[in-house]
């Protein structure tokens, strides 16, 4: 009978909402592929136009909410009992997060931001296209958005999410991060809501994804080994990451996921190793020691930038739409973060989840980005024209213009293709458990329906919509999303002074009790040594 209940758990409003939801959504893009596909734009266009200022101004809060509670007094709080030791060691830890994190936009975004920065510089940059002014300019601005940044809404829902579960014994939903605000009890109208909307984020963060891996694996197929590029490949790309991710998913979290993030991990440092040998390693190590000089100068000034007075759509089509994509994908990246970091201090955990991943993005932008911008430059290519007329070739038209660039190409398909099976494998877990009641062992079935389902959506975006309906998918599911994660904040400082100064007063009680002990020891001492020496 147990088994039983604990297979049908996922048999909620929860999950049948949210399923419902997002099941329509894919079925309106299959039936209606131009409708959706003009939608697309148009939502776009007004959120990215109304709430740009509000995603700018939200993250820039998360980065130094995050930092406060690493370097108070709370950062010495363990996510966990105090004798609680870490499951994985530190390389599997962080292989971990940046191939659920994102490994997959890293790889996509690689090459081809620096370059379409580089063509056609932000307009109020001042500076003239594909000059070495612009090679700076789309370097800084590259490292910028892949940076602590996208990593800020990952790292607070991870960390919130460690907190409750670990030190509260709460489960593994959105909705208990926020007991200290709503309460520990009742209110399931409003619970229920609050994690349907994280559901329904979460699918459309993974979608999008899932959707650019589908993409540049096209690109590179036919770059590479000239594959038509089409609906048919893409399908066929999907369906083989769906048996791939439900064989990684049967396996467990400990065998599949573990094997494979360490796979991507190893995958991408060799790749990165190569290119930072064969390439033009001194500029490249320039590139990055002054790209990383420019982020930091400019760090709280690009923050906050807007381009209304330029009339342009350059913050809206970068920066506001990573970080609405990194807050569609946070409840995913957060809750598998979550289940990994067991153990570990805050402090330990904010440094780790929102400093390592986003410093090896950068060293990967820094190689990749700085070889064609190289390239470019010195070499006379035009990756940049290339990049201009199909952002999925971006890197292997880079990698065709190397020694051994045919073999890098192929391990950067590889790569991709291990990239899109985690983050796949990984999202049906996180949604298994979302939609289970936060069991932390969902059943089979309900991560194939998980399963089955990102699927479809992704190749209804693609086919519908392309670049432009994922990235509304991630706008659409960040909104909504990110007025919950305020709540969330304020519950979590709430829960963590209360818990900081219980555990303070009763190590002050233990402390007066041991000095109350040591007297009375030392009384009796001195009591029986003047008795025997009567």
């Amino acid at each position: 009978m147990g088994s039983k209940r604990k297979k049908y758990k996922f048999m909620n409003s929860i999950f049948w909402v949210s399923f419902t939801i997002i099941f329509l959504f894919a079925l309106w893009g299959a039936l209606a592929p131009g409708a959706l596909s003009s939608q697309a734009n148009t939502i776009y266009s007004f959120i990215a136009d109304t709430f740009g200022w509000f995603y700018l101004a939200f993250v820039l809060f998360i980065i130094i909410f995050n930092f406060y509670l690493a370097f108070s007094k709370y950062g010495k709080v363990k996510l966990g009992g105090e004798n609680t030791k870490p499951k994985y060691p530190i390389f599997t830890w962080i292989a971990m997060l940046f191939s659920t994190g994102f490994g997959v936009s890293i790889v996509f975004w690689g090459v081809a931001e620096p370059m379409t920065h580089f063509g056609s510089p932000p307009p109020f940059e001042n500076v003239e296209p594909e000059t070495a002014e612009a090679a700076r300019v789309a370097m800084w601005n590259a490292f910028f958005n892949n940076g602590i940044h996208q990593w800020a809404s990952f790292t607070f829902v991870g960390l919130a999410l460690s907190y409750f579960i670990y030190r509260q014994d709460e489960r593994s939903l959105i909705s208990d991060t926020m007991n200290p605000v709503i309460g520990n009890k009742g209110k399931k109208p409003l619970r229920n809501t609050i994690d349907i909307i994280a559901v329904i984020a979460t699918v459309m963060g993974v979608a999008t994804t899932l959707g650019l891996s589908v993409l540049q694996i096209n690109g590179g197929l036919g770059f590479v080994f000239n594959v038509p590029s089409g609906t048919t490949t893409q399908i066929i790309i999907v369906a083989l990451m769906f048996l791939f991710f439900m064989v990684s998913t049967i396996s467990g979290l400990d065998r599949g996921i573990k094997y494979l993030s360490n796979t991507n991990l190893a995958l991408a440092l060799l790749l990165m190793v190569v290119v930072l040998i064969i390439g033009p390693t001194g500029f490249i190590l320039d590139t990055i020691t002054m790209g990383i000089g420019d982020y930091l100068q400019n760090f709280f000034q690009a923050s906050l930038r807007l381009d209304q007075y330029t009339n342009g759509t350059w913050v809206q089509d970068w920066p506001v739409y990573y970080w609405a994509w990194t807050i569609a994908w946070a409840p995913f990246v957060g809750m598998f973060v979550a289940r990994i970091s067991k153990g570990r201090t805050v402090r330990e955990f904010v440094l780790g989840v929102m400093v390592a991943p986003p410093a090896i993005g950068i060293i990967w932008i820094g190689i990749f980005g700085g070889t064609a911008i190289n390239l470019d430059l010195f070499h006379g290519t035009d990756i940049a024209g290339a990049v201009a007329k199909d952002e999925t070739t971006a890197l292997f038209n880079m990698l065709q213009n190397i020694p051994l660039g045919t073999a890098l190409s192929v391990l950067a398909i590889c790569l991709l293709f291990t990239f899109l099976v985690t983050s796949a494998d990984s999202a049906t877990f996180v949604l298994g458990m979302m939609t289970s009641n936060g069991d932390n062992n969902p059943s089979v079935i309900v991560k194939v329906v998980w399963g089955s389902l990102i699927a479809i959506l992704a190749a209804v975006l693609i086919i519908s919509a392309g670049l432009k309906g994922l990235q509304t998918a991630s706008l659409i599911g960040a909104l909504p999303f990110s007025f919950v994660l305020l709540v969330a904040a304020i519950s979590l400082l709430k829960s963590i002074r209360e818990d900081y100064r219980d555990a303070r007063r009763k190590a002050e009680k233990k402390a007066e009790e041991k000095r109350h002990q040591r007297i009375i020891d030392h009384i009796e001492d001195n009591y029986d040594w003047n008795e025997n020496d009567q």
